[in-house]
């Protein structure tokens, strides 16, 4: 087995082996070669090459996100660095462990007018959990060294200098990674390599000091009673979930809070949780109470006394508006980390993880005499009945081209979602209860949704289905651009010629320069580039054909399947918010 002859390379892969670190994105470049070397020889890595940095980044993501545990990049040195920043800034609010790794010219040779030299250290500054960088060998190039930085060796032999920087690289590493494992964020390590970048030796000549992870401390819930009398004093309390990985919470917990009458559970499409009282619609609540003539005395029969919320990001804009206008007394997050303060009422932060929690505070409250939930599970039940009857008189549309592809999802699917309209037409239907929902909710950006689905479907123990609108597609297209789709991953793209969302927020005006400047409209397909990528193709432009095509569409294939669906560009908007009107035209008794 060869070894790059930098210490400073060596270090880092002993220091991720040790951590358990195995899977590595590499994207190609020069000044990242020892790290490449040493990574790509041990066979105890699995090494993936993706060229686009950006891309390279939300692969690293997605194998993440699936696997619960830290994936490393490792890019060259200059503008690669920057092309991670998209991905560093999603796992930074999503709590997802990246670990970012760039190769670094020389201090020396940092704003002197050399090619490809930008100032690496830091770069992430405040959207990273640490930023380790390390300090250049002084064992290695030593004539460089001493040209160019002489008083690194002045004063002292080589081999105590090299030891000081091996003793500080050490103790960056182990900082670093740890807040990794420990606190799950993303965290960079900047190293300056210096030519010959290829030398080899076939036996490391570093040994790495390892500072093991901490256990995790259990926190005490001992004064939950307080808590437990609030909620037991209260009749109406409203439990609010976003993003969960699937699996998490103990369903008997989840049970216990969907008989209560006076608890109301709403959930995202992205929670991953189920129960037949769960409301999974929050806009379709929301929309007929905004759109009432008594919608103060709506909004305040339905505001909570406690919230109670856990889970990451929550899409819904109407349910943010309603609780920061109507503040509940009491706001509760649970999360062993972090909790942020949404609403603007946050009163209290339970560090702990959500199964602990329930398992003190369930056996604790008794349930409280209410029609909170009756009253609200009646509408709820109203428009559900509406909807099934909307979707019988619209044309062909966004709106019910997503009505069809949901429900013919198989079951056990792994599901990511792209954001924008796509994540959010998925939250006004009820997904099958088997799927895995998985959407970069962070800063719930377009940029990597292709790339983060193709590296969470390579673990994925189930075939993957990405939901992916037109202008997402196209541009993370480059999240194709790689050897590592498996045969059985399945993209469907709504292609309504622009970002459709735009015709549905306010300010949307048949312009030419709202059509160009913000909707981006265009005529393209995706034959091309799924021919490109080595898809199997198929467009739809119908509501018979769409069906037709999904009989076949999760069949075994050798290859990874593309399907296009062409919306109509000009009515999708007034379908969707025709659906709001349809829905509110029964009283809210």
């Amino acid at each position: 087995m060869r070894y790059s002859s930098i210490p400073s390379a060596q270090l880092i892969v002993q220091h991720c082996k040790a951590k358990k670190i195995k899977n590595i994105v590499i994207s190609p470049g020069s000044r990242n070669a020892p790290l490449t070397i040493d990574f790509s020889e041990d066979p105890y890595f699995k090494c993936f090459s993706v060229v686009d940095e950006r891309s390279a980044a939300f692969f690293a993501l997605g194998i993440a996100q699936q696997l619960h545990e830290p994936v490393a990049v490792v890019c060259t040195s200059g503008s690669a660095l920057l092309n991670y920043y998209p991905a560093v800034a999603e796992a930074f609010y999503s709590g997802i462990p990246l670990v970012i790794i760039s190769a670094d010219r020389p201090v020396y040779k940092i704003d002197v007018g050399d090619g490809q030299t930008i100032r690496q250290d830091n770069v992430f500054d405040r959207h990273i959990g640490y930023s380790a960088n390390l300090k250049q060998d002084v064992s290695h190039a030593v004539k460089r060294v001493e040209k160019y930085k002489p008083e690194w060796l002045s004063e002292e032999n080589k081999d105590t200098a090299q030891q000081e920087i091996q003793d500080y690289n050490d103790s960056e590493l182990n900082t670093a990674l740890n807040v990794a494992m420990q606190i799950k964020l993303p965290v960079h390590i900047n190293v300056p390599f210096e030519e010959p970048l290829y030398d080899t030796t076939t036996e490391p000549s570093v040994k790495a000091l390892i500072v093991p992870v901490r256990d995790k401390e259990e926190l005490d819930i001992s004064d939950l009673q307080n808590y437990v009398n609030i909620w037991n004093a209260s009749s109406k309390k409203i439990v609010l979930v976003g993003v969960n990985p699937p699996n998490e919470v103990e369903q008997k917990f989840l049970d216990q809070l969907a008989t209560d009458p006076s608890v109301i559970v709403l959930t995202e499409t992205t929670s991953n949780l189920h129960h037949p009282n769960f409301f999974t619609s929050i806009d379709s609540i929301i929309a007929p109470i905004e759109k009432s003539e008594e919608s103060r005395m709506l909004f305040e029969k339905l505001k909570p006394q406690v919230l109670l919320t856990f889970g990451g990001l929550v899409v819904s804009k109407k349910i943010k508006a309603f609780l920061r206008e109507y503040k509940p007394e009491h706001h509760w997050h649970i999360d062993e980390l972090k909790a942020f303060n949404t609403f603007f009422s946050l009163t209290h932060h339970f560090r702990t993880s959500i199964n602990s929690f329930f398992a003190d505070f369930m056996n604790r409250i008794e349930p409280q005499t209410s029609d909170y939930f009756y009253f609200w599970n009646k509408i709820r039940l109203q428009y559900e009945i509406k909807r099934e009857d909307y979707m019988k008189q619209i044309p062909f549309s966004d709106m019910l081209a997503f009505y069809n592809i949901l429900k013919a999802i198989p079951e056990n699917h792994h599901v990511q979602l792209a954001n924008s309209s796509t994540v959010r037409y998925a939250q006004l239907f009820n997904l099958d209860p088997s799927l895995e929902i998985f959407c970069n909710r962070g800063t719930s950006g377009i940029d990597g949704s292709t790339s983060t689905a193709v590296g969470s479907a390579f673990y994925a123990k189930t075939p993957t289905l990405l939901i992916t609108g037109d202008i997402s597609f196209f541009y993370d297209s480059n999240g194709l651009w790689n050897n590592y789709i498996r045969p059985d991953f399945r993209i469907i793209i709504i292609n309504n010629d622009g970002g459709g969302i735009f015709r549905i927020l306010p300010g949307q005006e048949e312009t030419e320069n709202f059509a160009t400047f913000f909707e981006t409209a265009h005529e393209k397909n995706v034959e091309h580039l799924s021919a490109q990528f080595g898809f199997e193709y198929m467009l739809v432009n119908g509501v018979t054909s769409l069906n037709d095509r999904l009989k076949d569409f999760y069949k075994k294939s050798d290859k990874p399947k593309i399907l296009e669906v062409h919306t109509p560009r000009f009515i999708n908007n007034k379908i969707l918010l025709g659906y709001f009107d349809f829905i509110s035209s029964r009283e809210l008794t």
